[in-house]
């Protein structure tokens, strides 16, 4: 069993990157669709307030922290983990999976840069990789049935969801049980430096989530320790 750690109410699994990819293998050798969330400052904050979200990413197979700030505001000081959280090791390993097994792979992004930009650097990188279709996802469109029917129609291996919280959470807890994929993995913006060069207005927005994150931090640790 992998370690679990508590940040903002959100239970999220400690594991090293060897530990998810081991157990990320697995779940491509299932016959049912296992979910994989890498869980991001975004993600926290956006659903802070959203118990019924909160349930759900719990729900997740496997929750994994996207940043190290998150373990940090849980106390983990485990150098190396730190390291593999901040160099995407876990997202990296992912893609050499699918490209080596020749995986059939759904993208789902937001704008048509990101179709364009992720497609064209995994191609790039990752060749062995097919890239069954891609699709813009937006809050409140109300596609869901034809984007499932789409990736269904694609008889894929994995879906490779970058997409905002709350929007990506709640497109996999709405349709979790209609799409046949081995795995889901939610990565949120985390792959951006992959394929994307921040612009200096995304770097500051960047800076103030980390800035919120850290207040909300210490504004629950002084609730506890009021309650304690």
């Amino acid at each position: 069993m992998n370690e679990t750690i508590c940040v903002l109410d959100v239970k999220i699994d400690n594991c090293s990157a060897k530990q998810a990819m081991k157990t990320s293998v697995e779940y491509m050798s299932t016959a049912v669709t296992n979910v994989v969330e890498l869980v991001t400052i975004e993600t926290l904050m956006s659903v802070r307030d959203k118990p019924d979200l909160k349930r759900a990413i719990e729900q997740s197979d496997l929750v994994l922290p996207g940043q190290a700030e998150i373990l940090e505001a849980a106390g983990v000081a485990d150098t190396r983990h730190i390291q593999e959280i901040e160099t995407q090791i876990y997202i990296k390993m992912y893609l050499k999976y699918l490209h080596k097994n020749h995986s059939r792979v759904y993208l789902l992004v937001e704008t048509d840069e990101e179709v364009d930009r992720l497609t064209a650097c995994l191609f790039s990188r990752y060749r062995g990789i097919q890239i069954a279709g891609a699709a813009k996802v937006a809050p409140g469109t109300g596609m869901d049935d034809m984007l499932v029917n789409a990736i269904n129609g694609g008889e894929v291996d994995s879906v490779i969801a970058a997409l905002s919280s709350p929007v990506q959470e709640e497109f996999i807890a709405r349709n979790r049980s209609l799409i046949n994929a081995r795995m889901w993995l939610g990565t949120g913006k985390l792959m951006e430096p992959i394929y994307k060069d921040k612009s200096k207005g995304e770097r500051f927005a960047s800076f103030i989530d980390r800035l919120f994150f850290k207040r909300e931090i210490e504004k629950n640790r002084r609730e506890m320790s009021a309650h304690s």
